[in-house]
């Protein structure tokens, strides 16, 4: 089960101030402890890191419909501005040149943005998902991903969500389905340098 880096593109998504502060502080420190080394794994292996955040701008909000229950009230209530700071990707995580840094608008990393086509010309076929909240841009992302026929890898510790139980649900009973489940700590050692 190694993981070839140069087509393996981790993916960091919605690791951003405003939505780390939605879970227990210690989680957060926690979270994003784990992360850096994972990210300095990837890129010391010559994987590819690739950033997903969620930024609005005024002609996104006007775009909301109301019927839509996620995003009708960030639309309505003006929230996720594009350039607030916290929306940007957290500073102990911060991009590098050769990432790719995408925003999006929905809960799925790839289904607003240009990601795939970003990753298909880099020949990426295998991504390792990281990510808040596990029920929105992880289920999304994996759900479009598995369709899209990527190999998948989800880190059981670097997802997190404000609702513990669908968290776990998740992780159990939904994911194993479309993709393996990993430790943090297990990563480095299937990272298989070219």
């Amino acid at each position: 089960m190694s993981i070839t880096p140069a087509h393996t593109a981790l993916l960091v998504m919605d690791y951003q101030p405003a939505l780390l502060a939605l879970l227990p502080e210690s989680d957060g420190e926690a979270l994003l402890g784990r992360m850096e080394k994972v990210i300095a794994d990837v890129r010391a292996k010559g994987g590819t890191v690739a950033y997903v955040r969620v930024g609005f701008t005024e002609a996104d909000w006007a775009a909301i419909p109301p019927t839509n229950r996620s995003f009708a009230p960030i639309a309505q209530h003006r929230l996720m501005h594009h350039a607030d700071p916290d929306t940007a990707v957290h500073e102990r995580l911060a991009p590098q040149d050769g990432d790719i840094i995408v925003r999006k608008i929905r809960h799925g990393g790839l289904s607003t943005t240009d990601l795939d086509q970003r990753l298909r010309e880099r020949g990426i076929t295998t991504l390792i998902i990281a990510g808040i909240s596990t029920s929105g841009v992880v289920l999304s992302t994996v759900l479009d991903a598995a369709d899209r026929d990527y190999r998948l890898y989800v880190l059981a510790d670097g997802v997190a969500d404000p609702a513990p139980e669908a968290h776990d649900v998740l992780l159990r009973q939904v994911f194993p389905s479309r993709a393996h489940i990993l430790e943090t700590t297990e990563l480095p050692t299937l990272l298989r340098a070219d």
